[in-house]
């Protein structure tokens, strides 16, 4: 079949009620993920490429979910990097150590020195990890991803709107194109409201 046939109809779902983006003038769209997932390691492959050529209408979040207490040394490592404006150096450098090296990386010790192996000191990781401004990040996501009605990962949230996952799309590929659609479907709403 080709694209033209492809159809987005049964492969997203609705949100109950539309969240908040974080700039109204974007359209937003937020990965939900944990760094142990395998899941969300595959579809990194994916991703990627579709982030790399985002238009400029476009706002890509990156947001960990917190689904067991065990996951929330991660979603500490992916904030505290963001902090520390590291995520080039850490983020898939994470999924990496994780998935294809085998490392445990669950703690803030394994974690630190983990951070330390990318070049980043570890009193610059420790003002950062348990910080109020990482605490209120963790609070966020918890809350949000509880709002996006998230229950797997990784899923795709567009516009505040709609949910994307593999199970629903069929594939990582298909979760790109719905999201591409929805934005589409996005981008035509906002330009007949202003």
């Amino acid at each position: 079949p080709s694209s033209d046939d492809f159809s987005i109809q049964g492969k997203y779902q609705t949100l109950s009620a539309p969240q908040p983006t974080s700039d109204p003038d974007k359209l937003e769209v937020v990965e939900v993920f944990w760094y142990g997932c395998p899941h969300c390691n595959s579809f990194q492959p994916y991703l990627h490429p579709w982030v790399a050529k985002l238009p400029e209408d476009v706002a890509f979040v990156r947001m960990p979910a917190i689904f067991r207490a065990n996951w929330e040394a991660h979603a500490r490592a992916y904030y505290t990097s963001n902090a520390l404006g590291a995520l080039d150096k850490t983020h898939s450098a994470l999924f990496e150590a994780i998935h294809k090296k085998g490392q445990k990386l669950s703690s803030k010790k394994t974690l630190k020195k983990f951070f330390a192996e990318q070049g980043i000191a570890e009193d610059e990781f420790d003002k950062f990890y348990d910080s109020f401004g990482v605490d209120s990040d963790i609070r966020r996501s918890k809350a949000m991803v509880t709002r996006y009605g998230v229950q797997g990962v990784p899923a795709v949230i567009v516009n505040g709107k709609y949910r994307v996952s593999g199970s629903i799309a069929g594939s990582y590929p298909n979760m790109v194109r719905v999201v591409d659609a929805l934005v589409e479907l996005e981008r035509a709403a906002m330009k007949k409201s202003q």
